[in-house]
């Protein structure tokens, strides 16, 4: 799922040629940091703990630790960036943008950023453009079920994180051509309001790849009506939390927009919740 096990609490921060600085950032609540799904074991927590702890500890030269993440990424962390890989792999002949609906730490984005880099790094129409409320889920439907993290607020972010995510997106298209074009952007707030919004003001909008991890039954429902003419032969569209228990209501918004019985849903061989779709 998307970086809903990671964590962050940043301050101004350098990024090559540009800077970002804004005040420090106040955490989100404890219970909003640590009341997530989370099927690991105890034993699996307290090696990741003990993985955590070797990171902030490493003895790898400070220029070269950037270089050498790699070190620190366990299986389910690199079967994560292998599948938006490939999703991404899907929609390169597509014409179009990518959309990610609940972005939250971002890193899905910024790895399509660096993705669009390795493989079109001249396609500016390539846009990246994230959509989260950066505060957590703004409400909830009975049809999201009883699981516990169900609640209002779940999932937010540190205050003032979509600042410094804009930083880090910024730097990235830096690393690559035409950097002098934006090709990104973050839309904050409630998607239902907020993509109906976008797309009236990109009337050119295609959508090549779009990204569902909202985990809710509204905001999904309402952005794949919104999003459908939009789409084309070949858009993928990719999916967080289907046939997942404690989220049941994206299944239930696809089954109602899209119909489970017209689309062939694959399963990713890399993780065992992730799945994806092929508009034909």
């Amino acid at each position: 799922m998307r970086g809903k096990h990671e964590g962050a609490t940043c301050h101004g921060v350098s990024f090559g040629p540009f800077v970002t600085t804004q005040q420090p950032m106040s955490s989100p609540s404890s219970a909003n940091q640590t009341q997530v799904v989370n099927n690991a074991s105890q034993d699996e927590l307290d090696r990741r703990a003990g993985l955590l702890q070797a990171f902030r500890t490493n003895p790898v030269p400070n220029a070269e630790v950037l270089a050498n993440l790699g070190l620190f990424l366990n299986r389910q962390a690199l079967s994560r960036l292998l599948f938006m890989h490939d999703l991404y792999r899907l929609a390169l002949p597509v014409h179009g943008v990518v959309m990610e609906f609940g972005t939250r730490w971002g890193q899905n984005v910024v790895t399509f950023t660096n993705l669009r880099g390795i493989y079109e790094p001249y396609n500016y129409t390539r846009k990246i453009v994230a959509f989260d409320t950066f505060e957590g889920f703004p409400t909830v439907d009975p049809k999201d079920g009883g699981d516990a993290v169900i609640r209002t607020g779940a999932y937010a972010v540190t205050q003032g994180y979509d600042g410094f995510l804009g930083g880090l997106m910024r730097y990235h298209e830096s690393e690559s051509p035409l950097a002098h074009i934006n090709k990104h952007e973050l839309v904050k707030g409630d998607v239902c309001e907020t993509l109906p919004k976008y797309l009236e003001q990109h009337p050119e909008t295609i959508v090549a790849l779009a990204y569902f991890d909202l985990d809710l039954y509204e905001p999904t429902k309402k952005c794949l009506d919104a999003l459908a003419p939009y789409l084309t032969k070949g858009s993928v569209l990719g999916f967080d939390e289907l046939n997942f228990p404690a989220f049941p209501g994206e299944t239930v918004a696809v089954r109602e927009t899209l119909g489970l019985d017209r689309h062939a849903i694959r399963r990713s061989t890399l993780s065992p919740t992730a799945s994806y779709l092929v508009v034909d």
